[in-house]
């Protein structure tokens, strides 16, 4: 049974199309060094946030799903809560409950992996991003397997890293894998035997995502699976050689396999198990296939050999195409979705963003869920996106994106409309100021040619962001709010998602805005506030299970 929205009785909604742009990582902060928002040249959103309606939206931590406020939010929880209307507890918050309350151990997949071992004498090996910054996997979650994995008699552990410096400390590295080091050698003993085995930065290898750069994940079968490549007595060892020659953060340095007495330490082999300890979906996807697709059914790359393995992952990370085949943790089910109304009332939608960010528009925009509601009502565009650095080109494909937008909203086929511009975060990513700041730029002359549409077309827009970046471009002293200086008194590049409110702004020039206010905005807003607040645009009521609208009718 579909699931209808009622008409409002006072307001029959905006005339024209009602338009969603997510500013993907563009976040609100204080003037200063290192704000890339503030420091490019953007009159139009300059424009916008001084003449229309703006509300600072929670767009992290408890106000998306996560555990605590200390979580930054990101693209995936962001576009969830956007496109729900709702907060479900995620990913992180998930497994960590799961933990807790011993239902992850209790789980058939957790004891097939163990049973697994333990039949066959063999290796439980762990990979993963290797890091505690709570947005792809923590690091508390790895020791918790390893703890167990050792109380239930496995024997061997080998752990693969995948060094992060993107949503924690850039060069912060070793300050994961010396304590953690420590952590191993107290429990090596009793016949128990845990170390890493092989790693390298997670944007050069393994953690590819949409199907953008498979040779990374090629990259990572070649150095996890098989024990080829650079070889090193220890992580440390691996860190600290590949700095000194390449001079990269973290999230850069090239695979590296440990090694004794000439042999890898940690290949996977038959009657191993594997489990991918990543709790975010998107970049889980592609090395997950490599695992679960038999010999014969997978021509993304020459796997060369292909272990007979138990796999699994922390959860699932496409529950339509059922990625993995094993996973850990069920994932959220979320239910109502803005998409499914909309569909239901036999609305007509487009979603549309370039290849970095697709998926959010889509999959994660309507509840983790890859179909369409509605074959009919339903329109994705993906533009394909530039494999090369972002720091390199970082107008990425907005202008094509607007392009194919504007000639969309003048069809008259679409009442509704999502777009993502990924710059602010995919290029904030890189650390870089200048380039995030020309990617602000860039993002910025778009608005200014998609505004004149909507108003043409008697239209109305929100206009928000999924997450800050861009924002905050150096890291912050926490007690001081100054920008940190490295040994080299420059000041010290942040490449994570920030903790910072984003802009909502409500952009109507129609006759339709003289029947609604904006509500008054005292910091009770977040993303999943945006739901009701789109749908009483094009006038209609917000279900009752969604959170409040921030408009309301006169």
């Amino acid at each position: 049974m579909s699931k209808k929205l009622e008409k409002l009785t006072d307001f029959s909604g905006v005339t024209g199309p009602v338009l969603t742009v997510v500013m993907d990582g563009v976040g609100l902060a204080p003037d200063g060094p290192g704000n890339a928002v503030k420091e490019a040249y953007t009159p139009n959103l300059d424009a916008l946030m001084a003449n229309y309606p703006t509300v600072r939206l929670k767009a992290h931590g408890t106000a998306v799903g996560l555990p605590s406020d200390d979580d930054m939010g990101n693209s995936e929880v962001g576009h969830n809560a956007l496109g729900a209307g709702q907060v479900f507890a995620q990913g992180a918050k998930l497994v960590s409950n799961s933990i807790e309350s011993g239902k992850m151990f209790e789980g058939t997949t957790w004891h097939e992996l163990i049973g697994n071992v333990k039949k066959n004498n063999s290796t439980l090996h762990f990979l993963g991003l290797f890091s505690d910054g709570n947005v792809h996997s923590h690091i508390d979650h790895l020791k918790a397997m390893i703890v167990r994995a050792k109380e239930e008699g496995v024997h061997t552990v080998r752990i693969h890293i995948l060094l992060d410096g993107r949503d924690v400390g850039e060069t912060s590295a070793l300050d994961y894998v010396l304590p953690f080091e420590d952590f191993l050698s107290g429990l090596n003993k009793d016949g128990f035997d845990a170390k890493i085995a092989s790693g390298g930065g997670r944007m050069k290898i393994t953690m590819d995502r949409y199907e953008a750069n498979w040779p990374m994940v090629e990259a990572g079968w070649h150095t996890h699976v098989l024990g080829e490549g650079r070889t090193f007595v220890s992580a440390e060892e691996a860190i600290n050689t590949y700095r000194a020659e390449y001079k990269v953060i973290d999230q850069d340095l090239p695979a590296f396999v440990i090694a004794k007495d000439g042999k890898p330490l940690g290949t996977v082999n038959d009657g191993d198990s594997v489990v991918f300890f990543n709790f975010r979906g998107d970049r889980s996807i592609e090395i997950s296939k490599a695992f679960d697709a038999p010999e014969g059914a997978f021509d993304k790359f020459d796997r060369v050999r292909v272990p007979k393995v138990v796999y699994a992952g922390m959860l699932e990370y496409d529950g339509d195409l059922h990625i993995p085949k094993k996973y850990l943790v069920n994932p959220p089910e979320i239910t109502n979705t803005m998409s499914e109304y909309l569909a239901g009332t036999g609305v007509s939608q487009l979603a549309i963003s370039e290849t970095q960010k697709f998926g959010h528009v889509t999959y994660f925009w309507n509840g983790n869920r890859s179909g369409k509601f509605s074959e009919k009502l339903e329109t994705y565009i993906e533009i394909p996106s530039d494999v090369v650095p972002f720091e390199q080109r970082p107008w990425m494909k907005c202008a094509e994106i607007t392009d194919k937008l504007i000639e969309c909203l003048r069809s008259g086929k679409y009442r509704y409309l999502r777009v993502n511009f990924p710059n602010g975060d995919m290029v904030g990513h890189t650390g870089s100021l200048a380039a995030t700041r020309c990617a602000m730029e860039a993002l910025d002359l778009q608005l200014g040619r998609l505004l004149p549409v909507i108003d043409e077309l008697h239209g109305a827009a929100l206009i928000t962001a999924d997450h800050g970046n861009a924002d905050e471009m150096y890291e912050v002293d926490k007690k001081t709010g100054a920008p940190k200086v490295g040994k080299d008194g420059r000041y010290k590049a942040k490449t994570s998602h920030t903790l910072n409110r984003v802009p909502c702004i409500i952009y109507d020039n129609t006759e339709a805005k003289t029947h609604y206010t904006v509500k008054e905005d005292k910091g009770q807003f977040g993303l999943s506030d945006v739901a009701a607040t789109m749908v009483n645009l094009m006038g209609y009521k917000a279900p009752g299970m969604w959170d409040e609208s921030m408009i309301e009718v006169k």
